[in-house]
């Protein structure tokens, strides 16, 4: 409350009545946060009564005005009316639900008979957000479930893996810790937009489609003052490794004190986190998706084409094709009135730099049923997301005489499992279906049609030789078996060279190095298969290894005359033991809970430099805990921390654990907070 000695004595926002109404009490009660498209009450304590209107400054230097009408229907959409009684002023605010999302100073201005100014006092000022509540407003979503999961829920799934080994991360996005709304249009106004023209980005704000395709820009760093720095190489030492990162809240903490300095380093699942914290925070309805065997095809022929030696080296093309183990983006629920009827709903945005759209690093908001049905020249870069989840895979091989064979053409590899977090629990929900029809369906090639795909490359599915490649579950630290299995369903012999090579990759394609070949020369009598087993012990991979723990195995079939040769490759995830995480006591606000984090080394080596990096939305504040000594092999270490919670329902610690040899080991407890006064 704020008090003053003229005819306006007292105002009272009713910060915790408004924020329970307005979905925005879990942020903050004391101070307000509101939603446009719904109305909002304060108190004035007044002597006598006044004639008053009240005025509004948009934007940080407040250099936008906008005058609050005491009658609906007229003027900037913003209005009031007022009840008095005795020396009480109660007055309801209603909020366009076009009303541009922003922070705003609101002002009484108290008139005499004559309309003159007596008297300004600042009513104090508020944060305006989307409000997917609201029917009028263009991110309206009628779903209370799907309200509870894409707006309200701080605690997430973002699928990692491989198509047929998918692995569930928690991440805590944490929207509605304290500050995070204040980060989140600090990057709005770092944007070079706002920079260029506060006051039309200002009011350019309105407009989610508008305001999104900004932060896809804006959460990475590649054009701007932009929040997460990429990098893929492996070499993360002026910064911290991506899989470290169990959470937006520390990136974007890190990014605001350090004066929107980039935060080192981030990859796909990082920036689609991030990118889902900042877009729930403002209003947005947004999950993170995961695409699996994802294209990246960089010049928009919808293939990915990938050379290879005779040796089965790896051959830089002439592009920069590459098919990623998975890919993160998120999608957005909007209405599209900037485009023809048909494109509302979920709209796929990709703050992970990896093209440029009208000269940005940017990509979105592109309408998901624009990628199903092919409709290329719908906005925006719908050719790109398209490839994305459609793209043919062909692979060449390039002989020393200057000769390319093809050896593989994939109609069917890319796009698949397309996953997010279902909204009634912690299970995966398969949106595939959403992104394309069924593979080799009609319909599925008319959308290829359209979307002008090439078909002119010859099939490769009647060739004499039939080559697969078949693993048990990998276990990180373990010896293990890849079976290559050749068939000849020809009716006749075959005489053929197979060539078998094992490559530690990143998630995204990068090689890192051969871990082991095998080159064998195969008598295939007709209709019988062989199967050639190639060994992978860990000596040949642990320190080639990324921290993604993948391994791209690689066989090439060459039959002795020299047609229809056969390449087949499949990644391999190895599957690394979670941490054990227990707490200990009530679980109850400001009441400290215990915590015991337990890991056990899964590697016939000694583990150095170990170190646990806990957080938890409501729990407590990321923080590093150094495990002490060496980690010998099959060695046990625990560690105990305590904190105290200071938001109550259900929520999650999380928990990475690095090393010098081994990352990326993960681990969380839930636990059901109870409030001091229940």
């Amino acid at each position: 409350m704020t008090e003053n000695t003229d005819v306006l004595q007292q105002v009272d926002l009713q910060c915790w009545s408004n924020n329970h109404s307005h979905h925005t009490a879990e942020v903050d009660t004391e101070r307000l946060l509101l939603r446009r498209g719904q109305p909002f009450t304060l108190s004035l304590r007044v002597n006598p009564p006044p004639r008053l209107t009240l005025v509004l400054h948009l934007g940080k230097d407040g250099n936008t005005v906008i005058k609050v009408s005491d009658s609906w229907g007229s003027g900037s959409g913003w209005w009031f009316r007022s009840e008095s009684g005795q020396d009480e002023l109660l007055l309801t605010v209603h909020s366009p639900p076009d009303a541009p999302v922003g922070l705003y100073h609101l002002t009484a201005v108290i008139l005499d008979s004559d309309d003159l100014i007596l008297q300004s006092m600042p009513l104090g000022q508020f944060h305006l957000l989307f409000n997917p509540w609201c029917k009028d407003d263009l991110v309206y979503l009628p779903e209370e479930e799907q309200l509870q999961e894409y707006i309200l829920n701080e605690s997430g799934l973002l699928y990692q893996g491989s198509w047929d080994q998918i692995s569930a991360m928690p991440w805590d996005f944490g929207q509605f810790e304290r500050d995070v709304v204040d980060i989140c249009f600090q990057i709005l106004d770092k944007s070079p937009a706002a920079q260029r023209n506060p006051q039309t980005d200002a009011f350019r704000r309105s407009d989610p489609v508008y305001v999104s395709r900004i932060l896809t820009a804006m959460v990475n760093a590649n054009d701007d003052l932009g929040v997460v720095s990429g990098r893929w190489d492996g070499d993360y030492s002026d910064g911290v490794a991506p899989t470290r990162w169990s959470g937006s809240v520390p990136i974007l903490r890190q990014w605001s004190r350090g004066g929107a300095q980039r935060v080192r380093y981030g990859q796909c699942w990082v920036f689609s986190g991030v990118a889902c914290t900042v877009l729930r925070c403002l209003g947005i309805p947004t999950r993170c998706v995961t695409n699996y065997s994802s294209a990246h095809d960089t010049d928009g022929n919808l293939t990915v084409d990938l050379y290879y030696s005779e040796q089965l080296d790896s051959l830089p093309g002439g592009k920069k094709d590459m098919i990623w183990n998975y890919h993160c983006w998120v999608e957005s629920w909007m209405a599209r009135p900037d485009l023809p009827p048909g494109y509302d709903g979920w709209q796929v945005l990709d703050p992970t730099p990896q093209e440029r759209s009208n000269g940005v690093y940017c990509c979105g908001p592109c309408p998901v049923r624009a990628i199903k049905e092919g409709d290329v020249e719908v906005k925006y870069d719908v050719p790109f997301v398209f490839s994305e989840v459609n793209a043919d895979l062909v692979c060449w091989v390039l002989h020393a005489d200057g000769r390319r064979s093809q050896v593989s053409l994939q109609r069917h590899t890319v796009g698949r499992n397309i996953s997010t977090k279902s909204v009634s629990g912690e299970q995966r929900e398969d949106l595939t279906q959403h992104y394309k029809y069924p593979e080799g369906s009609a319909m599925e090639r008319l959308v290829y049609k359209k979307a002008g795909r090439k078909l002119s490359l010859p099939d490769t599915s009647d060739r004499k030789l039939e080559l697969g490649i078949r693993h048990a579950q990998a276990v990180h630290g373990t010896d293990f078996d890849v079976l290559v299995e050749v068939t000849n369903p020809s009716g006749q012999d075959a005489h053929a060279h197979l060539t078998i090579s094992a490559l530690a990759v990143t998630y995204n394609g990068i090689h890192l190095g051969e871990c082991h070949r095998k080159s064998v020369s195969l008598t295939l009598p007709a209709n019988i298969a062989h199967r050639e087993v190639l060994r992978l012990q860990y000596e040949h991979y642990g320190n080639r290894l990324s921290e993604h723990h993948l391994i791209r195995v690689t066989a090439l079939l060459e039959p002795n005359d020299g047609h229809d040769i056969v390449l087949h490759e499949t990644n391999i995830p190895l599957s690394v033991p979670q941490l054990t995480v227990q707490l200990f006591g009530e679980a109850v606000v400001s009441q400290k809970l215990v915590a015991k984090i337990t890991f056990v080394n899964p590697l016939p080596i000694t583990l150095k430099g170990g170190v646990f990096t806990v957080e938890g939305a409501g729990l407590t504040q990321a923080q590093e805990i150094p495990a002490l000594g060496e980690i010998r092999p099959g060695e046990e270490v625990s560690i105990k921390f305590s904190f105290k919670p200071f938001k109550p329902g259900p929520r999650k610690l999380l928990v990475d654990f690095d090393t010098d040899r081994l990352k990326d080991v993960k681990g969380f407890a839930k636990v059901i907070v109870r409030g001091t006064n229940m």
